[in-house]
């Protein structure tokens, strides 16, 4: 399917109207499996895969985190964070972490609806919200979370042919995750993960 056929309503038709019930850990299948199983229940956490309008078409915001940060520092994520108490569900916090990391504005988004859990070997149950973003200003990065933001052209994350795989060794066993290059970024791990499941929702397509 051309990239010009995908229209906005064909993506919301793909999607959950609704955030997805959490289930226990005991029901879900991790992306990877620690030697030691987590001791608590799952944590849960919601990203924003932001669709930005441009004149040239849409494209996908990402972040690469603060060198600062204690945990995966210098990766490539999109917003988001774990829902907050006081989040009213996962777009809320979506959106929340989205305006601490890069200052997008809630009044310039619109939740499209959410993608199936995604939950991690690091027992995260990370709910993805697709919003498009109609941005008024640059996005900035806030220095403490987030060391810069790009955008990744809509079209090439459609394209199959912009993914190849990306190999970890974790408690000595070898791990594949699906890896995007763009202009000097590399996107692995769990954010490339559903960056795939977005394309293969949107096309329609079962997992690869």
């Amino acid at each position: 399917m051309a990239v010009e056929d995908i229209s906005i309503d064909r993506i919301v038709t793909r999607l959950l109207d609704r955030p997805p019930v959490l289930s226990g850990r005991e029901q879900l299948v991790p992306d990877w499996r620690p030697s030691a199983p987590p001791d608590r229940p799952p944590v849960p956490a919601a990203v924003l895969l932001a669709l930005v309008e441009r004149p040239e078409g849409y494209t996908v915001l990402y972040t690469e985190r603060s060198s600062r940060l204690r945990s995966h520092s210098g990766q490539i994520a999109f917003p988001g964070g774990k829902l907050d108490p006081g989040d009213a569900d996962a777009a809320d916090a979506a959106l929340r972490e989205a305006g601490e990391e890069v200052g997008l504005l809630r009044s310039e988004a619109r939740v499209l609806g959410f993608m199936p859990t995604y939950f991690t070997g690091t027992n995260y149950l990370i709910t993805p919200v697709v919003a498009v973003v109609s941005p008024s200003a640059p996005f900035v990065p806030n220095p403490d979370e987030v060391q810069a933001v790009f955008e990744v052209p809509f079209a090439r994350v459609i394209r199959k042919e912009s993914y190849s795989t990306y190999s970890i060794r974790r408690d000595g066993r070898e791990h594949r995750t699906w890896q995007i290059d763009h202009e000097g970024h590399v996107i692995w791990g769990i954010t490339a993960n559903l960056t795939r499941q977005f394309r293969d929702l949107v096309l329609g397509e079962g997992p690869s």
